[in-house]
């Protein structure tokens, strides 16, 4: 019997697709981005097997996912949006994973509250690729210093993440945060993932490298907030 056609089966087959076109493997890790989204948005997909999920906020985290990681107790949690230095700890106890880590304040904050819990939560450093004053991220200048202050903070390192500007052709960023990791020496064996793509651009982010993409609109239709 052949298996339903879902949004999360096509994405699959378009990230398998990508990958052949690329000569890569298809071992790319998909975050479902599941902000703003109530929890029987989710479930579907959780039925569907799916098991890595992208949030904005640790409050929002809290409040649908308590349940939920009852009932699936193998999700991996991925905060994928801005993360302030007071919400840290909770950040370390809630998620798997952390996508934003873009300044020295936040690299002491998460040090510390990972050394009091006890757990070490990998981070990709978010750059800011496009120099927009409103996104957040490092500038590129200051990657260097920010990963080796990471380093230093024993915070171990998944990689580099980006956003690119809106409206413009984003493979030249896409291509720039690979350069900007090979640059820096990192290898996808010691912290060089690359966390980029988005509904709308990841299959040009696989055919770039990329090795985390971040989908939500493609999985769950446009946002409720």
């Amino acid at each position: 019997m052949k298996s339903a056609v879902t949004p999360l089966s096509e994405i699959r087959e378009s990230i398998t697709r990508t990958c052949q076109v690329a000569s890569r493997k298809p071992d790319i890790t998909l975050i479902a981005v599941s902000k703003t989204h109530p929890a029987e948005r989710i479930v579907p997909l959780l039925e569907q097997g799916h098991r890595v999920f992208g949030e904005n906020r640790v409050q929002e985290t809290q409040e649908k996912w308590g349940d939920l990681l009852e009932r699936f107790p193998d999700t991996e949690l991925h905060l994928v949006g801005q993360l302030q230095s007071n919400k840290a700890e909770e950040a370390v106890d809630w998620f798997d994973c952390i996508h934003s880590l873009d300044r020295p304040s936040l690299v002491k904050a998460l040090a510390k509250a990972m050394d009091k819990a006890d757990r070490r939560v990998p981070c990709f450093i978010q750059v800011n690729i496009g120099a927009e004053d409103q996104k957040g991220g490092c500038a590129i200048a200051d990657l260097p210093d920010l990963l080796k202050q990471a380093r230093d903070a024993n915070i171990p390192l998944a990689g580099l993440m980006c956003v690119p500007p809106v409206g413009i052709e984003p493979a030249p960023f896409f291509a720039l945060l690979d350069k900007l990791a090979r640059d820096n020496g990192l290898s996808e064996q010691d912290g060089g993932g690359l966390s980029m793509g988005m509904s709308s651009d990841y299959e040009t982010a696989i055919m770039l490298g990329a090795t985390h993409i971040r989908v939500g609109s493609a999985l769950f239709g446009e946002r409720e907030g």
